[in-house]
């Protein structure tokens, strides 16, 4: 009986250090938010309604708090993907052919788990995906917690760019509510914004995000690694789309959040199947197969956690 191949066993390409980098240099999703294990494809995780405390006179009774109490649910999307490689090119390369294809699958996930997550315009039910993004999620009203539909998303005057003023009054909106841990802010932001915020002038046309000469803030306000004191991290997937991808072309984003309220489900690790090109799937062709997957789940811990400036062209 012939050896039975074993070289298709599900690999996690995630607990290769260069990987995780790359994941997490692109992603800002998995860089900050919260890990929710996940051992099935749904989970809810319970969300307080608060607690009002009051005044109450000696020999007086307590006030009974009637806050409702609710759970944030997470959905598993699977994400997936393919390369054939031919035998050839693993044999006679110098190249880490397959080392190299990890890197751009880590680079192409990150960049569509982003997306999928912050920057989708349209409902889960329209694109096919296991979960709504932020960007609809804060265009819809929730009852349950008392969120109006559109009241944390500001956008710029058609062509006008990014102002001192929407910047400011976007953060505004969140960290004056209860749901905001100054300790915890995180900006998150598309790449093309660094341009933008470069371009804020004041009256006198001298800019007003200045870095000194070794990267830091030099007027106490920097566009590299902090925007209002706030950790700043670039996305390429924080760009509105219709529907979720790797490389969305839409309106750049700045969104500003308490970090806890980033909640990831983990249902299984970035990982890679190598078929075989001798006795696999490819075995008629000599081409390698390596296989891609991940299932990720996501959800805004509370819509007045977050709030977004979407910069219109």
């Amino acid at each position: 009986m012939p050896t039975r191949n074993t070289y298709e066993a599900w690999i996690p390409v995630e607990f290769a250090s260069n990987v995780i980098q790359k994941i997490k240099q692109t992603s800002a999703v998995l860089a900050y938010g919260q890990n929710v294990p996940m051992s099935t494809e749904s989970r809810s995780t319970p969300r307080s309604g608060g607690l009002h405390m009051t005044g109450t006179a000696k020999g007086g009774s307590y006030t009974e708090d009637g806050s409702t109490n609710d759970s944030v649910y997470l959905y598993a999307q699977k994400y997936t993907g393919a390369v054939r490689i031919a035998e050839e090119d693993i044999s006679d390369s110098l190249a880490d052919v397959v080392n190299t294809k990890n890197a751009d699958a880590a680079t192409s996930f990150a960049k569509l788990l982003d997306n999928s997550s912050l920057a989708v315009t349209a409902a889960k039910a329209s694109t096919g995906w296991a979960f709504d993004s932020l960007y609809y999620i804060l265009t819809q009203t929730d009852a349950s917690t008392g969120y109006t539909a559109n009241a944390n998303i500001n956008k710029t005057a058609a062509g006008s760019g990014a102002s001192y003023k929407n910047l400011s009054d976007t953060l505004g909106l969140v960290e004056a509510g209860d749901y905001w841990d100054e300790t915890e802010g995180l900006v998150i932001a598309h790449p093309s914004v660094k341009a933008k915020l470069r371009n804020i002038v004041d009256l006198q046309g001298r800019p007003i995000f200045n870095e000194s000469s070794n990267g830091t803030a030099g007027g106490g306000q920097g566009t590299g690694g902090t925007l209002f004191g706030h950790q700043i991290h670039w996305s390429l997937g924080a760009k509105t789309s219709a529907t979720p991808t790797d490389s969305p072309t839409g309106n750049p984003l700045v969104v500003f959040c308490s970090a806890p309220y980033l909640m990831v489900g983990n249902r299984t690790l970035l990982e890679t199947m190598f078929i075989d090109p001798n006795t696999g799937l490819g075995a008629l062709t000599d081409e390698a197969i390596l296989k891609y997957r991940a299932r990720k789940a996501f959800a805004p811990g509370h819509p007045n956690a977050f709030s977004i400036l979407e910069i219109q062209p």
